[in-house]
């Protein structure tokens, strides 16, 4: 009996420990299960955090596919519009093929006119006209909205409306829209507006991508509407001034026509008067001189002397005459140059000869520098002579005793430039335009000492003239002057 009582207790005990086994194994379980179950809802979760991102990455990609083609369309439209600098041509460039690229079907665009304080239709594509005249009216009756939306910039969506902006179901009744975009075109030169791109499409939805495309193409119209207009503005400024210049240029030719006459006819008038003067000159002089070699019988000194000054005064008028009938032949082109090589140094030896005396009672020194490439020239000896004997006289004349007076010569290809200097009392600058005019003589004490009639200058520039050269002069008061000329190298 006890025996029997031992092993039942023995086995209640075996029992209880398996009981307790199976509990524990049952809780572990209970715990794996769990971590299973918690594991499958972690990954679950980043399933559908793997579906998220990839449906988020698609629309990512898909609005950058988007954007591209956009940015690619617009390129294309770009390049269009800019090779037009006529405005009304630059909105016919814009197809409905580039607007359904786009993504939309319909498009308005409006700049305002300010003198009728009215917006007017510039585009229209996807409306029928009597459409589009109703949306221009109603427009214009809210024109106000759509002028403060152009002066704030911004845009007008159907995914965002400004506050003080018209209502998002107004504009989507007014164009017959779902979707929208309303953006400015902000020239800078003349009228600005506003282009509008809308669909009927349910399913589209408006996306920053597409916002930023219909601005891109907004900014691009602006951009050529300002090179249509500054090219206008400036091709309207070219008719002008062309008109101008050729009115001008009109006005000008009469006016050098007139010149002309009066110019001929004052070498007429100079040439008959010349003319006239000689004759009586000639009788003036032939009288003086029988009365003063004492033909009539003879003469007192007080007589004898005012005769000599007469006689003078004769010779300095007939001198005048001569180069006043000299200046005149040349001017209507009736003196014959006879051109022929002429040695430059010879010529310049010759009037110092001429002029040696004077020279010597001044103490003046005169040299001459020719190289032997400028030692030839093509003239006509007799009036390249004057030349050289008035422009060395007349330094002669204003350079004060000790000075100095020179020739120099240089060539430059088959020019060949004369210099004659002096050291003498110069000329201001005011009056060196005018040396070469008849008559004109630079009014100052030195002057009025000096004898001369203005004439030996203005006859030096026809001559050189005639042979083709100009003539000038380089000077400074106290610093002496320089006479210059060019003749053709022979």
């Amino acid at each position: 009996m006890p025996n029997l009582i031992f092993i039942s207790f023995y086995i209640a005990i075996a029992g209880l420990g398996i009981f307790l086994f199976a509990a524990q194994k049952l809780k572990e379980k209970d715990k794996q299960v769990a971590a299973l179950k918690a594991s499958l809802e972690e990954m679950d979760e980043q399933a559908k955090l793997i579906m998220r991102t990839d449906m988020e990455l698609n629309k990512t990609q898909e609005e950058l596919d988007k954007k591209i083609s956009g940015l690619d369309i617009l390129q294309k439209l770009s390049r269009d519009i800019s090779t037009t600098l006529e405005e009304k041509q630059i909105f016919r460039k814009i197809s409905s093929e580039h607007l359904e690229e786009l993504g939309f079907e319909k498009s308005l665009a409006f700049l305002w006119n300010d003198l009728k304080r009215e917006f007017y239709l510039c585009l229209n594509l996807g409306f029928e006209d009597a459409e589009s005249e109703l949306i221009k009216t109603a427009v214009n009756t809210d024109k106000d909205y759509y002028l403060d939306l152009i002066r704030s910039g911004k845009n007008a969506s159907s995914v965002f409306i400004p506050d003080d902006f018209l209502t998002k179901d107004r504009i989507n009744q007014l164009f017959e829209v779902r979707s929208f975009i309303i953006c400015p075109i902000l020239a800078q030169e003349g009228d600005q507006g506003f282009i509008f791109v809308g669909t009927q499409n349910i399913e589209t939805r408006i996306t920053e991508g597409e916002q930023e495309l219909i601005t891109i193409l907004a900014n691009q119209i602006g951009q050529t509407l300002d090179n249509a207009r500054l090219f206008e503005k400036t091709w309207r400024s070219q008719q002008e001034l062309e008109i101008k210049v050729e009115e001008r240029t009109h006005q000008l030719s009469q006016a050098l026509e007139e010149v002309g006459k009066v110019s001929k006819r004052k070498s007429d008038f100079i040439s008959s008067v010349s003319h006239e003067l000689r004759t009586p000159l000639t009788s003036i002089k032939g009288y003086a001189a029988i009365l003063l070699a004492g033909k009539l019988g003879a003469v007192p000194d007080e007589i004898k002397n005012r005769l000599e000054k007469i006689n003078r005064h004769s010779d300095e008028l007939v001198h005048m005459v001569n180069d006043l009938l000299d200046i005149s032949r040349i001017e209507s082109g009736k003196v014959n140059m006879k051109l022929e090589s002429l040695e430059l140094k010879y010529i310049a030896d010759k009037v110092a000869d001429l002029l040696s005396e004077q020279l010597k009672a001044k103490n003046i020194t005169f040299s001459t520098n020719i190289p032997d490439d400028s030692r030839n020239a093509l003239a006509d000896r007799s009036q390249i002579e004057r030349v050289f004997i008035n422009l060395v006289g007349n330094a002669l004349k204003f350079t004060p005793e000790n000075g100095k007076i020179s020739i120099n010569a240089h060539r430059s290809g088959k020019i060949i430039q004369i210099d004659v200097s002096d050291t003498g009392f110069g000329i201001p600058e005011d009056a060196q335009g005018k040396l070469f005019q008849e008559f004109f003589r630079v009014e100052n004490a030195i002057n009025q000492e000096v004898k001369g009639t203005g004439l030996g200058l203005a006859l030096v520039r026809h001559i050189i003239e005639a042979h083709q050269g100009r003539i000038w002069v380089k000077s400074k008061l106290s610093e002496g002057s320089t006479f210059s000329f060019t003749l053709n190298a022979a």
